[in-house]
């Protein structure tokens, strides 16, 4: 279903989207269309450095490895794309939409993904900063152990495998970290998008949230969009994204939807680290955000409007 060509521009972001919400809202202010818009956003974010959630500088796994996890979704045709456990590659949301455009998938992942991406000549790149890999030893340390040799030669040294279930069993709350975006054009479709290096010291191959369509993505132009940030197991458990645009298909308020969306996730057992944020937009324009701990917010923008502005998330109490 296609909107009315007369809708304004709009975009909403996870707090950490500012410069590629800006990037994203030139393209629309241009009439772009919302599919390219946040897909460019997210590239803006995945190849800053200093954003050590997503992308370049995104925080290893465990073994110090960077693994990138991506989806994005149109809301005229209801098609998506997503790549997970991607490594040695960028430019994961651009993959994501070629999974969406040029195969018959929506979820590519490890060494297909990395294969995929060789194909398609995106260039290798690796995602390890000095800045990430220092905040990767200093967790070691903080445990009393000694991060200086490499965990891959022990595992071969060992007979059998290295554990690594004690060492990721714990995440911590600055460890947490994706990038999405929702935008709606001048036509009134509605796309969404998002990317992450997943949680930090996270056990390889963990998968969250940010490349599950229904999960952390959903995007649909009848009713609205929602994306998630946080622990990716809660929205994953709680099938958040798609939950909130299923409570407005069945007439609820965005407020009331968002509300609903988290009354199934505190059913979960929410805590200060075990955290789940929404950001959500309707083919009208109206948006929100939405948080199981408070004082989260959410970036938005319209066209006419000069730069992004914060709005506050809204909270439900356990």
């Amino acid at each position: 279903m296609r909107g009315e060509a007369t809708k304004r521009p709009l975009m909403v972001a996870s707090e950490n989207g500012r410069r590629g919400l800006e990037a994203g809202m030139a393209l629309l202010r241009q009439g772009g269309s919302a599919l390219d818009a946040v897909e460019a956003a997210c590239r803006v974010v995945e190849e800053d450095p200093d954003d050590q959630s997503v992308g370049v500088g995104g925080l290893p796994n465990v073994l110090g490895e960077v693994e990138l996890d991506a989806s994005i979704m149109d809301g005229a045709t209801l098609q998506a794309g997503a790549v997970a456990a991607l490594q040695g590659y960028g430019q994961a949301i651009t993959l994501a939409r070629r999974v969406m455009e040029e195969t018959p998938h929506v979820l590519v992942v490890g060494r297909g993904a990395e294969r995929l991406a060789a194909e398609l000549g995106i260039p290798p790149q690796e995602q390890r900063t000095e800045a990430s890999l220092l905040r990767w030893r200093e967790r070691f340390e903080e445990r009393g152990l000694d991060p200086t040799g490499s965990l891959r030669l022990l595992a071969r040294a060992l007979s059998r495998p290295l554990p690594l279930r004690d060492l990721a069993r714990q995440p911590r709350i600055d460890t947490l970290g994706t990038v999405n975006f929702l935008a709606l054009d001048q036509e009134g479709n509605l796309a969404s998008a998002v990317s992450t290096s997943g949680l930090g010291w996270k056990y390889p191959g963990r998968v969250g949230d940010s490349p599950l369509i229904g999960a952390g993505n959903y995007c649909d132009n009848r009713y609205g969009a929602a994306a998630c940030t946080g622990m990716g197991e809660l929205a994953i458990r709680a099938g958040s994204a798609r939950s909130l645009v299923l409570y407005l298909k069945c007439g609820l308020s965005l407020v009331d939807a968002g509300r609903e969306a988290l009354r199934d996730l505190l059913a979960l057992g929410t805590t200060d680290s075990q955290y789940m944020n929404i950001v959500a937009l309707t083919p009208a324009g109206e948006h929100a955000g939405f948080t199981t701990v408070a004082g989260k917010e959410y970036l938005f923008q319209e066209a006419g409007m000069a730069e992004p502005q914060l709005a506050a998330r809204l909270q439900l109490e356990a």
